[in-house]
C-alpha cells in the first residue's frame, strides 16, 4: 500500500492540520448497494465516525475503492451523503458492476454439475505471543460466510501458554491448536500445512480481521481456472488512528489496487524484474494455494520469514516457485483482509528494514533454488533498480518532502538480506 488511492475525493473542506500533529482518520465500509449505513472493518458492527473518514466503498460487497470525507458524528446521513457522492464521483463504476452478483454466491463450475461439492478449506494462522490480536481475528475468521472451512491456529515458539488457554476456553470446538517450537513464520505455515485437511489452503495472520465473503472469493478464483495454484487478496488498513500506523500505510502498506490480476510465464508484468518482484503479486497475511501444489513444492522455505535472520521473504519465495512452476498466480481483490497496523511511530523503520531484508533474502533463496535463473536476474538488475527508485521516489512524507530516511532502512535491509538469508539457512541446517 502506498498511501490513500489516488481515486479519493474530500467530500467536505476542512482545516488543514498542523504538520506536527496527526488528525486520526476513522475507517468504514459503504456499499452502494446498502448506502444507508457505514460498517466498521471486517463488517462488525455499525460505525458513527466523527471527523476525518476513509471509506471503502464496496457495490454487492465487491471492493471498488476508497474515498474520503469530513463528516460529524450526530450527522451521520450527511457523511453518508459525501461518501456516496464521492464514490461516484471519484470511482468508475460500469453497466456489467451494477448488475454483478454479491460476493458468495455460488457460480457453477465449468464442467462440473451443480451439485459437485464445493472443497473444504484449510485456514491456517501464525502467532506469536498476542493473544489479544488473536482474539480478534478468530472471531473474524469464525463469522466467514459459504463453503466449509477448518481453522488452525500455529503458535509459533511462544513465550506463554496465553494461545492455548485462550483457544482451549473460547474456540475449543471450532479451532485446531498447534505448536511450532522453532521460531520463523514459514515453520509455523509449514507444521499448518503438514496438518491441514482441506483441498484448498489460506493464510493469514494474528494481526489481521477477514472479511465475511474472504474464503468464498478466494474459493472462486480457483473454480474459475484449474491453472490457478495461488490466488492473492486486498489487504487494507483496518484503522488509521495515530501517525506512526498513518506513515506505516504510505510506506510499507500491501494495497494491490482494485482490479483483478493474473501472472504466469505466458502472462508477464510490465515490471522490468519480472517474475523476480514477486512483492507485486501479494502479501502473506493474504494468501491461499492448492494445498497439494504446495506440498508439491515443499512448503515454504523454514530459512525465510519472520522470527529468522532473513527477517521475510517466505510468501515471496513460494509466489514466485508458482509462477516460475508453470502455474497462474491470481490476484483477487474480492478477497479481502484488514490489517491493524502497529501504533508506535519509531516501529516503522524497523519494520521498512524487515521488508527490504525479506526481499534481499527471497532474491537470494530465488537464486540458491534456481541458479540457471541468476543470468536472467543480473540482466534484469539495472531496470529494475531504476524503476525501484522512480517508485520510492513518489513517495511524501505528510509535510511533502521525500523521506530519503525511510527509503535508506528499506536499502539497508536489501543489502542485509542476502546474509540473513545465508545465516538462516546455515541455522536451519544445524537446529
Amino acid at each position: 500500500m502506498n498511501g490513500i488511492d489516488r481515486r479519493t475525493a474530500t467530500a467536505c473542506p476542512c482545516p488543514a492540520a498542523r504538520d506536527s500533529l496527526y488528525t486520526s482518520v476513522h475507517v468504514v465500509e459503504l456499499d452502494l448497494a446498502e448506502p444507508g449505513e457505514l460498517r466498521s472493518p471486517g463488517g462488525i458492527g455499525s460505525a458513527a465516525p466523527d471527523g476525518r473518514v476513509l471509506a471503502l466503498v464496496r457495490l454487492h460487497g465487491h471492493p471498488l475503492g476508497l474515498v474520503t470525507a469530513t463528516g460529524r458524528a450526530d450527522d451521520q446521513v450527511g457523511l453518508r451523503r459525501a461518501l456516496v457522492e464521492a464514490a461516484f464521483t471519484e470511482i468508475p463504476i460500469t453497466a456489467a458492476q451494477l448488475t454483478t452478483a454479491r460476493i458468495g454466491v455460488p457460480r457453477r463450475r465449468a464442467g462440473v454439475g451443480s451439485s459437485a461439492a464445493p472443497p473444504l478449506i484449510s485456514v491456517v494462522i501464525g502467532t506469536r505471543n498476542r493473544p489479544e490480536l488473536l482474539r480478534g481475528c478468530l472471531d473474524s475468521v469464525l463469522r466467514i460466510e459459504g463453503p466449509q472451512y477448518e481453522v488452525l491456529v500455529v503458535d509459533n515458539a511462544p513465550a506463554g501458554d496465553e494461545a492455548r488457554r485462550l483457544i482451549r476456553e473460547r474456540y475449543a470446538d471450532r479451532v485446531r491448536y498447534l505448536r511450532e517450537p522453532v521460531p520463523g513464520l514459514a515453520r509455523a505455515h509449514n507444521l499448518g500445512l503438514a496438518a491441514a485437511r482441506g483441498e484448498l489452503i489460506a493464510f493469514t495472520d494474528d494481526d489481521t480481521l477477514v472479511d465475511r465473503h474472504w474464503l468464498a472469493a478466494l474459493a472462486t478464483a480457483f473454480a474459475d481456472d484449474p491453472a490457478v495454484g495461488c490466488v492473492t487478496g486486498l489487504i487494507l488498513p483496518a484503522e488509521l488512528e495515530t501517525a506512526g500506523q498513518a506513515a506505516l500505510e504510505r510506506h510499507g502498506g500491501s494495497r494491490k489496487g482494485f482490479t483483478p490480476r493474473r501472472w504466469s510465464l505466458d502472462l508477464p508484468s510490465g515490471d522490468p524484474l519480472f517474475p523476480f518482484t514477486a512483492r507485486q503479486f501479494g502479501s502473506g497475511a493474504n494468501m491461499a494455494f492448492r494445498t497439494g501444489v504446495l506440498r508439491a513444492f515443499g512448503g515454504f522455505d523454514p530459512a525465510t520469514g519472520v522470527g529468522t535472520p532473513a527477517h521475510g521473504g517466505d510468501d515471496l519465495l513460494a509466489f514466485f516457485r508458482i509462477v516460475t512452476g508453470g502455474h497462474v498466480l491470481s490476484y483477487q481483490p474480492d478477497a479481502l483482509v484488514w490489517h491493524r497496523h502497529r501504533g508506535a511511530p519509531d516501529a516503522l523503520p524497523a519494520r521498512l528494514y524487515g521488508y527490504g531484508a525479506g526481499l534481499g533474502a527471497y532474491l537470494t533463496a530465488a537464486v540458491t533454488a534456481e541458479p540457471r535463473l541468476l543470468p536472467a536476474l543480473l540482466r534484469r538488475v539495472p531496470r529494475g533498480l531504476r524503476h525501484a527508485a522512480a517508485q520510492a521516489g513518489g513517495r511524501t512524507t505528510p509535510p511533502g518532502r521525500r523521506s530519503a530516511r525511510l527509503a535508506a532502512w528499506e536499502l539497508r535491509g536489501m543489502l542485509y538480506g542476502p546474509l540473513g538469508y545465508l545465516r538462516s539457512l546455515h541455522l536451519s541446517r544445524t537446529g
